[in-house]
């Protein structure tokens, strides 16, 4: 089949978006390839079809865990085979994913890089038929990029096991020259095979609305366009107090962040794209593969910290190619706002050691020990049981993994799930209460594909179905699993810390120069360059960008509020007329029979109505004109 083929069976399009096909035959030909495609582009498609055209596994490396599964189910519900790995996962549910990869049975597998620091792992993968490797968000292997990752610098051992003859295809949506250059060579591209869309947006007009109360300018914003939204903040609180504010003045909106339960965020979901909600007010953990193509508005109500954060989400907007607005709504105190990130970001070395030494007694490692192990961490508790200010506790465990100690894993929430693993005719042997077999009754009847893999399953509406609490149905299923009857899965909310190397005492840790110094030299260019690009009162908006991220704009964009407000500039000084006659026009017209009226002078006038009525005024102010019954009149 050749890709429009395979693109129309399993996708039901007829055609590629641009860039797409070229990205699939030169990765079909066996040549390494990065392409750089921007948000709402099609990234997925481009690796996707050609893992139904190749024999074996396509391994897809990928940082967000949550993308990585809705993926997985969306290829599911396409009769596509896929399978996951991360370190979420049970032993049993990674052999058996494993094995599928084996028989053939999976055509995709994707992969957390945390999974690539488990020697065993790595081993496991040796075995499997390996024929394509994807690294998707491709700039976090790259140093210079605003969210390297240490884990990705081990995607380069995969071209090792899976041999020299095994094309990488890497994939971002935004990415400076730099990074660009740094991807191809830490993922040891054969050739320089780059295809790259432009950062350009036709449709899309980037504006900024400058305001010290905010919510004012939201709401006058939002009812000043149509159609669906999405608001971003950096505060999970915030989400929920905006939401509410503006359904308080009657307009329909929802809230989402990462800490919701799958089963929120699904609903959420799917209420905003079916339009029963207009607005989203939700951190960046919305939008992330959600494939909403008339996104008519995207608000930035907290600036982020750099233009690739920037684009990633404003280019949410307009994927259906119609017109859209990509608005920032900025403050004075932004600017000092953004200033306080670095330091969060980057706090003393001294605390960084100190909150290395305390991850490792609240996990309970001892000294010399931990190292592979996997341990549930609760971030929030760490915090409240050694008095730690969130902010810089977070940023200090992110250089901790980025100087390789540690692999901090953020707040990642897993669904329930179970598999029935008791063969079907030894069912009927068990002696079940009458609660548990009610529950297991329902179970049966009511989900597929239980007794060949792991299905995900909701407690609370087995639990209303059933008219029991969900607490008995939690520990029905308990029951049937210490019966090994199934595997059962609780849901939970699991921020993990893998030990890279054995605890170390703080003294002997070392924070490099260029995961501390250089990086911090680097996020403040970039936040220097979000400034520029939000207050910068010169210029096109677009064109900052583009030059931002390499490209050489042949003209202004004419969209952006600078644009317009140079266009309106423009428009005032053509139609400017000078004093003398300015005031020879208004005295011919008060001058007419009756009078006229200020509004009529006004019309007939090409200038600027403040420039005009600031001469009347003057004219009156000298008594050779007056106004009396709301007319004009000429003074005899």
């Amino acid at each position: 089949m050749t890709p429009i083929e395979v693109l129309q069976k399993h996708w039901g399009y007829d055609s590629f978006r641009p860039l797409q096909l070229e990205i699939i035959e030169s990765v079909l030909s066996g040549h390494d390839t990065l392409g750089l495609l921007p948000t709402g582009g099609g990234k997925s498609l481009t690796f996707q079809v050609p893992a139904m055209m190749l024999p074996g596994v396509t391994l897809v490396v990928t940082p967000l865990i949550s993308l990585m599964k809705d993926q997985v189910d969306n290829l599911l519900d396409r009769g596509i085979r896929a399978v996951h790995f991360h370190s979420g996962l049970t032993r049993r549910e990674v052999d058996l994913a494993l094995t599928r990869c084996r028989l053939g049975k999976a055509k995709l597998a994707y992969v957390s890089p945390e999974r690539l620091q488990n020697e065993n792992f790595i081993a496991e993968l040796r075995s499997l038929p390996i024929s394509l490797i994807v690294v998707d968000e491709a700039h976090c292997i790259s140093q210079w990029g605003y969210d390297f990752r240490p884990s990705y610098l081990k995607i380069a051992r995969l071209r090792e096991l899976a041999g020299e003859n095994v094309p990488v295809l890497a994939l971002t949506a935004s990415a400076t020259p730099d990074v660009t250059k740094d991807i191809m060579r830490s993922l040891q591209f054969k050739e320089e095979r780059i295809f790259a869309k432009s950062f350009s947006r036709d449709n899309l007009s980037y504006v900024v609305r400058y305001a010290d109360f905010k919510d004012a300018m939201l709401l006058k914003v939002l009812r000043s366009t149509a159609g669906c939204s999405i608001i971003y903040v950096r505060s999970r609180k915030r989400t929920r107090e905006i939401a509410e504010m503006l359904m308080r003045e009657g307009i329909s909106s929802d809230f989402y962040h990462a800490g919701l339960s799958p089963e929120d965020k699904n609903e959420k979901q799917n209420r905003w794209k079916a339009d029963e909600v207009r607005v989203m007010v939700a951190t960046n953990a919305f939008g992330m593969g959600i494939d909403k193509p008339d996104v008519r508005l995207v608000v930035h109500y907290d600036l982020p910290s750099s233009l690739e954060e920037y684009y990633q989400e404003a280019g949410r907007a307009g994927r259906d190619g119609k017109e859209a607005y990509a608005v920032v709504i900025a403050s004075k105190y932004d600017k000092s706002t953004l200033s306080r990130r670095v330091a969060d970001s980057f706090p003393d070395k001294d605390f960084i050691r100190h909150v290395y030494e305390l991850a490792g007694n609240f996990l309970d490692v001892a000294v010399g020990e931990g190292y592979g192990q996997v341990y549930e961490f609760n971030f929030t508790l760490f915090c409240h049981t050694f008095n730690l200010p969130p902010v810089p506790t977070q940023s200090a465990l992110i250089l901790l993994t980025r100087s390789g100690y540690i692999e901090y894993v953020e707040e990642t929430t897993s669904r329930s799930r179970l598999m029935v693993i008791m063969k079907k005719n030894e069912l009927y042997s068990l002696d079940l209460d009458t609660d548990t077999e009610e529950v297991f009754q329902y179970v049966l009847r009511n989900y597929t594909g239980l007794f060949a893999d792991y299905v995900y399953i909701n407690e609370v509406m087995i639990a209303q179905s059933l008219r029991l609490s969900s607490e008995t149905v939690y520990q029905s299923l308990l029951y049937l699993t210490r019966l090994h009857a199934i595997h059962y899965i609780p849901r939970k909310t699991t921020p993990y810390i893998i030990y890279t190397t054995s605890r170390e005492l703080p003294k002997y840790l070392i924070i490099p120069l260029e995961v501390y110094e250089r990086q911090r030299e680097r996020m403040e260019r970039r936040i220097d360059a979000m400034k520029n690009f939000a207050f910068g009162m010169e210029g096109c908006r677009v064109n900052t960008m583009l030059r931002y991220f390499g490209e050489t704009p042949e003209c202004e964009c004419g969209k952006c509020d600078l644009c317009r407000a140079k266009k309106r500039a423009n428009m005032q000084a053509t139609n400017r007329i000078d004093d003398t006659t300015l005031t020879e026009s208004i005295l011919y017209l008060a001058s007419q029979p009756g009078g006229r009226t200020v509004d009529h002078i006004i019309a007939q006038i090409s200038a600027p109505s403040d420039t005009v009525i600031a001469k009347i005024r003057q004219l009156l102010d000298a008594r050779i004109l007056n106004f009396d019954a709301g007319k004009l009149t000429k003074q005899p």
